[in-house]
């Protein structure tokens, strides 16, 4: 059995994102750091329960076996970027920076603010990567079914696929790494940072809804449209999501702040259990419905019970009762109980 490193230290976290708040001023790397806290959390299986199995955010990214994926060509350098900060911060995971990285990048450019956690455990051995293909495909037979395979399989749902689409807002699809895009357009071929690639958006650099208005229009040949993104149009529920985030910035950044920080813990294991949190209350918010198969109803017992109550004083379904007369039975209770302290006395 091999051994974990211990969970991160949350003064630590703290200064380590100020450091990548830097790195991204100076290298323009936000749409890299994106994709590898991503591709680290990626390849999570929700019918897998077994940790590290299961795969998800453990940081397993930064061993060259995974790296080597071909879904992952080019983020040996994401890696080499965020290294430094790691080597100065032994008390943060490459799990917990991998999730801060990209986390910080999508609010450095203006993005949702997500409601982080930290505290993942990383593996500790290139045993421990998961097998290769458990990523998406830009370009599948079906793409739809494929996004759908994919981001079911880590128990994501329609809307959330394309609230994380909506991420593409930033960067570029390089020829070289990928097979898609231009190797320059009229956007890319002055930077800032390495240029070249073909970008999602006119302002690749910039978190806002433009991913989908671009899409839907399709005006501007110099403006990458994948087939999986073309199919956040075409299939029937992904539109509904789609449509509402072209016109609708708010929603779009409700809804990927929510989808983000639910993709950045998929299959972690946290130390302590709760995580650690750094910006106040962190993860998804308790909703009743997502653990309720339905209405709950009163018994027929309970409900006959209230109505004969109901009836004694008085009352029925037709002759509700007098406005006032809570107010006497409240006089009553209260002259009783000075009576009983009196007498008590």
């Amino acid at each position: 059995m091999s051994t974990v490193a211990a969970a991160s230290d949350a003064a630590q976290l703290k200064s380590a994102r100020e450091d990548i708040k830097e790195l991204l001023k100076s290298k323009f790397c936000h749409p890299i750091l994106v994709r590898l806290g991503w591709h680290d959390a990626g390849t999570y299986n929700k019918s897998i329960e077994e940790w590290p199995k299961r795969g998800g955010a453990n940081g397993s990214l930064r061993f060259e076996i995974e790296l080597k994926h071909a879904a992952n060509a080019g983020l040996v350098d994401a890696l080499k970027l965020i290294q430094p900060i790691k080597d100065k911060y032994s008390g943060v995971t490459y799990a917990d920076l991998f999730q801060m990285a990209s986390a910080t990048a999508i609010e450095e450019a203006g993005g949702s603010k997500i409601p982080m956690k930290y505290g993942r455990v990383d593996v500790s051995a290139p045993d421990e990567c998961p097998e290769e293909g458990r990523l998406p495909d830009a370009g599948p037979p079906k793409p739809a079914d494929h996004l759908r395979e994919v981001f079911y399989r880590m128990g994501l749902n329609d809307k959330e696929i394309v609230a994380l689409s909506g991420a593409h807002t930033l960067g570029r699809s390089r020829p070289e790494r990928s097979g898609w895009g231009k190797p320059e357009t009229k956007y890319t071929k002055n930077g800032p940072g390495a240029p070249g690639g073909q970008s999602w958006t006119a302002e690749w650099l910039k978190f806002d809804n433009s991913y989908f208005k671009d899409i839907k229009e399709r005006k501007d040949g110099d403006l990458l449209v994948l087939p999986t993104d073309a199919a956040l149009f075409e299939d029937p529920s992904f539109k509904v999501y789609a449509e509402k985030y072209a016109e609708d910035k708010e929603a779009f950044f409700k809804d990927y702040a929510e989808a983000h920080a639910k993709l950045s813990n998929l299959g972690a294991k946290f130390d302590p259990p709760e995580g650690i949190v750094l910006d106040g209350v962190a993860g998804e918010k308790f909703v009743a419905a997502k653990y309720s198969s339905g209405k709950r109803e009163l018994s027929e017992t309970m409900k006959q019970k209230i109505r004969a109550e109901y009836e004694a004083v008085g009352g029925t379904p037709d002759k509700p009762l007098q406005s006032n007369y809570f107010l006497n039975i409240i006089i009553v209770i209260a002259v009783l109980a000075l009576l009983t302290s009196l007498l008590g006395n």
